[in-house]
């Protein structure tokens, strides 16, 4: 079977280089993040179906304008190309805050509210910025679980990632995933753990995620495809048959080319 493809909005940071960054506590604010960018918003789906994607994340800070008018002309964008907006990522927020959780809850609520107008099948919400304890694991299940039920009452998935600091390892992925159920849904990130248990926590957490970011380490001197391809085993050894959202974060600017090289990585592994 050859795998799925899809790219996210981060991989090309620097094709875009504006962003619109909002978080629980300030407006959205355009700034050139990462320069002037080479492509803008409403063209960005064309060059992704250009470069042979037909799926795409999108990151929460490259939304230009919580418009109608410019979700409508974005959605409409995404379709004349033929590309599906997978998933929304919601990069801010911490449910488990112990002052503003319920502040940041009600922002991520109405970000998910934007997911549903723009069309994404889901969106990723941080489970939580606090070291993992009874208290804070049980705060971002019950927020989780509320915002799942609200996002699939809009046709839009909630998924959560192992990120940050209170999703260290496997155990407390299955807890929230277990105390949620099956409306709560998992991104499993290639990149965010590190140590020696990290393959073999990868491999408990794929078999039961939908998604991945499969993101490859490079340096100066190129990808490092030991772990890579490690990651990839650790797929292998789960079961997952779910898409690779591939995402590139190395030192060059070029963007689609550190994209083209994770993509050919992984179709000469899965063959």
């Amino acid at each position: 079977m050859s795998p799925a493809f899809a790219v996210s909005s981060w991989s090309l940071h620097r094709t875009i280089g504006l962003s619109w960054w909002e978080s629980p506590d300030k407006p959205a604010q355009r700034t050139e993040a990462w320069g002037r960018g080479r492509v803008s918003m409403l063209d960005l789906p064309a060059q992704i179906a250009a470069h042979g994607y037909a799926a795409m994340h999108l990151c929460h800070f490259h939304v230009e304008s919580r418009d109608s008018a410019w979700l409508k002309a974005f959605s409409a964008a995404m379709a004349d190309a033929g590309v599906a907006l997978s998933m929304l990522l919601i990069d801010d927020g911490d449910i488990t805050h112990p002052e503003h959780h319920a502040r940041d809850r009600t922002w991520i609520a109405g970000w998910i509210e934007t997911a549903a107008m723009l069309g994404a099948q889901s969106a990723r919400v941080i489970a939580g910025k606090q070291p993992p304890s009874s208290d804070s694991l049980a705060l971002s299940a019950a927020s989780l679980g509320s915002l799942a039920r609200e996002g699939k009452a809009q046709g839009v998935r909630i998924v959560t990632e192992n990120w940050f600091d209170l999703t260290p390892g496997p155990d407390e992925i299955d807890y929230l995933l277990d105390e949620v159920g099956s409306d709560l849904g998992l991104l499993a990130d290639f990149g965010n753990w590190k140590g020696a248990d990290k393959y073999r926590g990868l491999e408990r957490i794929l078999a039961r995620a939908g998604d991945t970011h499969a993101k490859a380490d490079f340096s100066a001197v190129g990808m490092d495809e030991n772990d890579y391809r490690q990651c990839l085993a650790a797929c292998t050894a789960s079961g997952y048959r779910g898409p690779f959202t591939l995402i590139y974060d190395g030192p060059s600017d070029a963007e689609w080319d550190g994209l083209a090289l994770e993509r050919t990585f992984i179709e000469k592994h899965m063959a």
